[in-house]
C-alpha cells in the first residue's frame, strides 16, 4: 500500500490512500458492483466474520493502548447484514462533469461527483426501486441538479426512510427554490410504483443553504402523513423527516436490549437519558423505572419523543429540549442511573464533570466512536468509577463503524 501523509498529531498520523500494491489475504471479491467507487462502504470485500474480528480488535486495542482495565464481552453481530438500513440520503449530481443526471451517493474521496447506486446491497429493493424511478422521472423531464460549485440548479437530495417492522415508507424530495416541482406528476409517478412496503408519506423540502446538509427552509407535505411508525421491543415510535433514529432497526433492538441488561435492576429508580434523541432508550427504561428524564438538543426530536411517550402510554417520562452542557444545571432529581449516548464527538469537555457530579451508582455509556469513548472513560476513572464490562454491537455492517456499550459503577470513597 502507498499512502500520503495528510496530518501529523501527537500519538498518531493520518494518511490518504494512494494505491494498493497487494490485497490483504483476508480480502475477497466484493458482492457490490459499486464497491471502490461509492464512498458508502469500505468492508464490502471482507467476509462478515473477518469484518467482525476487525471491529472487535479495533475497540480492544484502543482500550489496551490507554491501559484501561476492562472485561471485554466481544462483539454481537447484526441480525441482518444485507438490506439492513432504514434510511438513505441520496444526492443528485453527475457521475462525471457534464454527464447525464445521476442520483446516488458521493464518489469515494470526491465532493462533487455522484455514483448511481442501483444495486446497493445494504438497502432492500424498495429503496432501489424508488431511487431508479425518481431518477428516470427527472431524466425524462431534463431537470437540472443543484451544482455545488455555481450554486445553481434545482434537484438536491432524495431521502427515503422505511420502517422495517411495519413497511411504511417516507419519501422526501429536497430541492432548491430555483425551479418548480410538478407535484401532481411527481405524486402520480411515485404512487404508481409497486413496492414491497407502502409509501405512506411524500414530502417536498426546499433548501437554499450553500452547505450540502439536508435541512429545510420550507417543508411541504404532498401526500399522506409526515412520519412513519417503527415498532421495537413492544413499543411504537413515530419517525419524522429530520428526527434521529438508529439506521439498523433490528440491530437497534439488540443494542437497546444490551443497554437494558447492563442497567440492571432499575425498579423504583430515577434514570437520566442524556443525548436522548427521539427518546428510544428512555422509553425502553420507563416501564420499570420510577422516572426517566431525557435531554436532547434537537427540538424536533424532543417533540417526537413526547409524542412517542404518549403513543406508548408512558407517563413517567420527561423530555427536555436543550444542550446537555446547560440543561443538566436545572435538574433537581438525583439519578440512580445515567445512560449516555453522545454524538461521535463524545461528551463535551465542560459537560462531562457536570454529569459525573450527579454521583449515580451506575453509568451506561453507549458510543459510536471508540476513540472519543476511551478519552471520556479516563475522566470517569479519575472520578472514581470502574469499568465493569464492555460489549460491542455491529450496527453498521460493511462499514468500519461499531457501537460500544460500557457499564461503569462507582468504587470511590464518596457515599452514593
Amino acid at each position: 500500500m502507498q499512502a500520503r501523509v495528510s496530518r501529523k498529531r501527537k500519538g498518531y498520523i493520518e494518511a490518504k490512500l494512494v494505491s494498493i500494491l497487494e490485497k490483504s489475504p483476508i480480502e475477497t471479491d466484493s458482492s457490490c458492483p459499486h464497491f471502490g467507487f461509492c464512498g458508502g462502504c469500505t468492508y464490502q470485500s471482507l467476509s462478515y466474520e473477518n469484518e467482525l474480528k476487525l471491529k472487535e480488535n479495533q475497540v480492544r486495542e484502543l482500550f489496551e493502548q490507554e491501559d484501561l482495565d476492562f472485561n471485554f464481552l466481544g462483539i454481537e453481530k447484526s441480525p441482518v447484514v444485507n438490506g439492513y438500513r432504514n434510511k438513505m440520503e441520496y444526492t443528485f449530481g453527475d457521475e462525471k462533469k457534464d454527464g447525464p443526471l445521476a442520483l446516488g451517493l458521493h464518489r469515494k474521496g470526491r465532493f462533487y461527483e455522484v455514483v448511481n447506486v442501483g444495486n446497493c446491497n445494504i438497502v432492500d429493493s424498495d429503496f432501489t426501486k424508488i431511487l431508479a424511478d425518481v431518477l428516470n422521472y427527472f431524466q425524462e423531464l431534463n431537470t437540472t441538479y443543484y451544482n455545488k460549485r455555481s450554486h445553481t440548479g434545482f434537484l438536491r437530495h432524495l431521502v427515503v426512510r422505511k420502517a422495517l417492522s411495519t413497511g411504511e415508507i417516507l419519501v422526501n424530495l429536497v430541492t432548491s427554490s430555483q425551479g418548480e416541482l410538478d407535484k401532481e406528476g411527481f405524486l402520480h409517478r411515485l404512487n404508481s410504483l409497486r413496492v414491497m412496503g407502502k409509501i405512506t408519506g411524500i414530502l417536498h423540502t426546499t433548501n437554499d443553504s450553500l452547505s450540502d446538509v439536508v435541512k429545510a427552509d420550507k417543508l411541504e407535505l404532498l401526500y399522506g402523513k409526515d412520519y412513519i411508525v417503527e415498532e421495537m421491543l413492544g413499543l411504537r415510535f413515530k419517525i419524522s423527516p429530520f428526527s434521529f433514529f438508529q439506521t439498523n432497526t433490528f440491530g437497534a433492538e439488540k443494542l437497546y436490549t444490551m443497554v437494558r441488561e447492563f442497567a440492571g435492576d432499575i425498579n423504583d429508580k430515577v434514570v437520566f437519558d442524556l443525548y436522548s434523541g427521539t427518546g428510544t432508550i428512555a422509553q425502553i427504561m420507563a416501564p420499570v423505572a420510577k422516572k426517566v428524564i431525557g435531554i436532547e438538543i434537537v427540538e424536533e426530536a424532543v417533540e417526537k419523543a413526547r409524542e412517542n411517550a404518549k403513543l406508548n402510554n408512558l407517563n413517567n417520562v420527561e423530555f427536555i429540549a436543550g444542550d446537555v452542557l446547560k440543561a443538566v444545571d436545572d435538574l433537581k432529581e438525583k439519578p440512580d442511573l445515567i445512560v449516555i449516548d453522545p454524538p461521535r464527538d463524545g461528551i463535551h469537555s465542560k459537560a462531562i464533570n457536570k454529569i459525573i457530579d450527579f454521583n449515580p451508582k451506575v453509568f451506561v455509556y453507549v458510543s459510536c466512536n471508540p476513540i472519543t469513548l476511551v478519552r471520556d472513560l479516563k475522566v470517569f476513572i479519575e472520578r472514581g468509577y470502574k469499568i465493569e464490562k464492555v460489549k460491542c454491537m455491529d450496527q453498521f455492517p460493511r462499514t468500519p463503524h461499531v457501537e460500544s456499550i460500557i457499564l461503569m459503577t462507582y468504587c470511590g470513597s464518596e457515599e452514593k
